[in-house]
């Protein structure tokens, strides 16, 4: 019987569908196990063979983990919120959810084709109203808590205004904004208000504040530093300028000493740890103040008498190195700059600040060779000197990491001495035996510090608490430990965003009631921002909230409307009337991690109208114990996620801590590009072995017009590139050959394979195991769409296994040895390369089974019914046809995983070499306990053996049992 793959998988597709074989049950008695894939985004594009890899193996896992007796969840769904949607949408004017809705039908069809074990009952979609209702309510939440540093846990909001109006805030440690007021309990009680949910808003785990920002003109939005690569949008390639504007942020900063603990007890690669602790960016040392000087200090203050004086404050992990301080330099952006920055100085100073805000901070960052900076014509105050130290700024400082300002040393630090020496600054020497000439520099620990009454014969740590000490007492600093990670900004300027549950009255946020969310996107005419500048949801002409009656009214029932030119989220010139109770609402949406940062809560009770997850369904299922996924979200995504989590846990929503208990980073499936040359300046096209020289520009051809020897259809690529149609080809022997050459899958490179063809022509369960056998899971490696043959022919292999000519046959009649030892020692190897994630190698035994029991001529069903089981995570198409006619009424699924028996590879017969005179002539199976004597006489009786001694007599026989026997004759 032919192996008809196609109707064998559209049948068992169908049945799993139908009899929604992959439920998973929220009150099994069974153990639970949870498998998640990251949430993928639905594009137009549909899925490459790259994109299914990570799916194929938590698939194998998952379906492992069933036959093992699991009660296993393994969801699906759609991070459906995003830019691509809105670029889209701009450009056709098409609504995003149209696109898409089209997207992700797309999507499904191709994810059932391969067949996906997925629980399809709990699908979320981020875009989907009842779902964002519950990303609203959990941003709500956020709003109205706390973080109380001093139980190191967030708290509800209600409970700091209780220790405000009974004691004030002068012992309250909380996370907060850094120019927070001290303020009695009775000063409390006379705020008014406004002026109470002002401090409030200093306090909260989301909150408004001005900050620095990618802010990309064309697409009308801010980007997050993931968005950015080489100083442009990742998506569409344009400029991204830094730009102060006022953003919803989210105070993640607050739990980045517990998000860099958690990381121990998670099971993740070190790799994938330590970009988050290098992400997290932990640093012991100080804050250091320095004080203006002078003419700079009057000019800021207006007055060098006045109490308080204005300072730049400085987080150091090396305070000790302060005597070596010469200069000192801000982030152009800073606030101080603009203030202290003198009259013959700004026009230089303005030039720089706007040459700065065109690159991206990560590009300044990476950028180490760039010596660049201008002199303020400042100055401040020395901590212990008193000395004047001339105040630069360079673009090498970043406004958002530490205070924006650093004391530069540059006879310690490799960025500070190149900046001093190209620009002629002062380099003194605090340190012994060191010649600060030279390129390599000290600043480590147990360097000893000299040059320094004050530090004299001190070694490292010594001299590090005395200068703490010293700014503690004379008030010009404190020791501090700091961290890379900032707060996070939560704004977005699109349209196709999950909308703030906010409006505003005389400016301030108030949260919508959460009886009446989800707050909807409204309908707009166009997707880009206001001629004034304001976000998109600015287009919206119904986009007021009515308190009264608790729904969305038309912007007329507003006073009077003004516009925020920077596209800003607090339109604060807006004013209710009086009497309707009706007031602006937010115009930013949520970026798209919002969604994505508690979606496998959802999957655990989705459908749920009343909680974003019951408790009885998180505490079965606690937190997902498999999740597999793409290394780009080593930092944004995962901290994200773990940073709800643990709030989520605070609040006492969830009983964990961390979302994702062990994590696998799968790696890249590459493309095979393919190559034609063209001639530079000519319209020829030259064979990839007749050319000569360097001139020929190379040029991407689709690689569906090139067949397996390389060869490019002509006709074919004239059409479709019609710019060549009337180009000329040189071949070779008429054909022209291409080159090749392996790259990124991706659309622009041409070389992207359909999984759809794949499955035409091979099959799904070929794909699937043609996947795994390209190579380690986390590795990357090349699609070759050439080498799939080999293990669509194992498929029919196995396939013939099970059927003697055209019909299904198997034998009740005992298994051999020989067949048993193969199933088992194949029982033993899969499962321990399922459970290291090991799936290339499972393929590659799964391999040498079959042929063994081929040549074993094996049909036996002891041997060939748990076969089907054990293959069926990898291939489930085929297993369950073959399950099925073995007569079993119920879905392989439900089989229980084969047992390894270690007594079927026990050896109980030895192969020995038969040796005449030292050289071996033949061999012969013997048992294993058979006696010395017995082994002899069953040797000499050998018509093989008779043959070699040809009537004579042996003069010895050597046996050593177990090992050899050796004939002198």
């Amino acid at each position: 019987m032919s192996y008809h793959f196609n109707k064998i998988e559209e049948k068992w597709q169908k049945y799993w569908a139908e009899n929604q074989t992959f439920k998973a049950k929220n009150d099994s008695e069974k153990p639970k196990y949870y498998v998640l894939d990251m949430f993928p985004y639905p594009s137009g594009a549909g899925l490459h063979v790259g994109h299914p890899l990570g799916y194929i193996a938590s698939d194998i896992y998952a379906r492992y983990k069933r036959h093992k007796g699991f009660n296993v969840l393994h969801p699906q769904g759609y991070d459906s919120f995003g830019l691509p949607a809105e670029q889209y949408a701009i450009q056709t004017g098409q609504h995003p959810a149209v696109t898409t809705e089209n997207n992700i039908a797309r999507y499904r069809e191709q994810l059932d084709k391969i067949g996906f074990s997925f629980d399809w009952s709990r699908e979320v979609r981020t875009s989907e109203p009842d779902y964002y209702k519950w990303t609203q309510w959990i941003f709500i939440q956020l709003f109205e808590s706390w973080y109380d540093q001093e139980a190191d846990k967030s708290r509800p909001i209600s409970e700091l205004e209780e220790i405000f109006a009974s004691e004030g805030n002068s012992r309250v440690n909380a996370a907060c904004d850094d120019d927070v007021e001290e303020f009695s309990a009775e000063d409390w009680k006379a705020y008014s208000h406004d002026e109470k949910d002002q401090v409030l808003l200093k306090y909260r785990l989301t909150y408004l504040a001005e900050a620095e920002v990618n802010w990309c003109p064309q697409l009308g939005t801010v980007l997050a530093n993931d968005e950015i690569v080489n100083g442009v949008s990742e998506r569409g390639g344009y400029p991204v300028v830094r730009k102060k504007m006022t953003q919803w942020s989210m105070r993640i900063s607050a739990f980045a000493e517990r998000l860099l603990q958690g990381l121990n007890n998670i099971d993740w690669t070190e790799s994938l740890k330590e970009s988050q602790r290098n992400w997290i960016g932990k640093s012991v040392g100080a804050m250091v103040h320095f004080n203006l000087y002078g003419e700079t200090l009057k000019q800021v203050q207006g007055d060098a008498s006045s109490a308080s004086q204005p300072k730049i404050s400085v987080f150091t992990t090396r305070p000790d190195t302060i005597f070596g301080v010469s200069f000192m330099t801000l982030a152009p952006e800073h606030e101080l700059v603009q203030k202290i920055t003198t009259e013959d100085r700004k026009e230089e100073v303005q030039a720089y600040i706007e040459a700065t805000a065109k690159r991206s901070e990560r590009e300044r960052m990476a950028d180490v060779k760039t010596i660049s900076g201008v002199f303020t014509g400042a100055y401040a105050e020395h901590p212990f000197t008193k000395e004047p130290v001339p105040i630069w700024i360079g673009d090498y400082v970043l406004a958002g990491y530490g205070t924006g300002a650093v004391m530069a040393v540059p006879c310690g630090d490799q960025r500070d001495h190149d900046f001093a020496r190209h620009f002629d600054l002062p380099i003194p020497n605090i340190f012994e035996n060191v010649d600060v000439s030279e390129e390599a520099f000290v600043g480590k620990e147990g360097t000893v510090i000299a040059n320094s009454d004050f530090l004299s014969g001190l070694e490292y740590k010594e001299a590090l608490q005395k200068v703490i000490l010293e700014l503690e007492k004379t008030g010009q600093g404190y020791g501090k430990t700091n961290y890379r990670l900032r707060d996070a900004v939560f704004s977005r300027q699109r349209y196709w965003g999950e909308p703030f549950p906010v409006y505003y009255v005389n400016g301030l946020p108030k949260m919508i009631d959460l009886d009446h969310l989800p707050l909807r996107l409204p309908e707009v005419e166009k997707y880009l921002p206001t001629e004034t500048g304001e976000p998109p949801l600015g287009n919206a002409t119904d986009w007021a909230w009515d308190t009264k009656n608790n729904k969305v009214v038309s912007n007329k029932m507003l006073k009077q409307v003004q516009h925020d030119e920077d596209g800003g989220v607090t339109p604060s010139g807006v004013e209710a009337s009086e009497d309707n109770g009706v007031y602006p609402l937010e115009l930013n949406t949520m970026p798209g991690w919002a969604g994505s940062s508690w979606y496998l809560f959802r999957y655990m009770d989705a459908g749920n109208p009343d909680r974003f997850v019951s408790e009885e369904a998180q505490q079965y299922w606690e937190n997902v114990d498999l999740y597999i996924g793409g290394s780009e979200h080593a930092t944004g995504h995962l901290l994200y996620s773990r940073f709800w989590t643990k709030f989520l846990h605070d609040r006492g929503w969830l009983t964990v801590e961390e979302p994702f208990r062990k994590l696998i980073n799968q790696g890249m499936i590459l493309g095979t590009s393919a190559f034609v040359y063209r001639l530079e300046g000519e319209n020829v096209f030259v064979s990839k072995n007749q050319i000569k020289g360097n001139n020929v520009q190379p040029i991407h051809a689709d690689v569906s017009l090139v067949n397996a020897s390389d060869e490019l259809d002509i006709e074919a690529f004239k059409k479709w590139r019609p710019e060549f149609a009337d180009a000329k080809f040189l071949t070779e022997d008429g054909k022209y050959i291409v080159g090749r050459e392996v790259e990124k899958m991706s659309k622009s490179k041409y070389n992207v394979v359909n999984p759809d063809e794949i499955c035409k022509d091979y099959g799904a369960d070929t794909l699937r195991m043609y996947e795994m056998f390209l190579g380690p899971l986390d590795q990357a490696k090349p699609w070759n769409t050439a080498g799939i043959t080999g293990v669509h022919n194992f498929l029919k292999k196995l396939w013939k296994l099970y059927h003697n000519g055209e019909e299904f046959y198997v034998s009740d009649e005992k298994a051999s040895a020989d067949s048993l030892k193969s199933l088992h020692k194949t029982i033993k190897k899969v499962t321990e390369d399922i459970e290291d994630f090991s799936f290339n190698t499972s393929v590659s035994t799964f391999m040498i089974c079959v042929n063994e029991l081929s040549a074993q001529k094996c049909d036996s069903i002891e041997v060939l019914e748990p076969l089907a089981v054990l293959i069926a995570p990898y291939a489930p198409h085929i297993a369950e046809e073959l399950w099925e006619k073995l007569g079993n009424s119920e879905s392989v699924t439900t089989a229980t995983y084969p047992v390894y028996e270690e007594k079927y590879l026990v050896e109980s017969t030895k192969n020995y070499p038969v040796s005449f005179n030292g050289k071996m002539r033949f061999t012969k199976e013997l048992p294993l306990d058979m006696g010395k004597d017995d082994i002899e006489k069953n040797v000499l009786e050998d018509e093989r053996t008779k043959n070699q001694l040809d009537g004579s007599t042996p003069k010895k026989v050597i046996v050593v049992p177990g090992k050899i026997i050796n004939i002198v004759i």
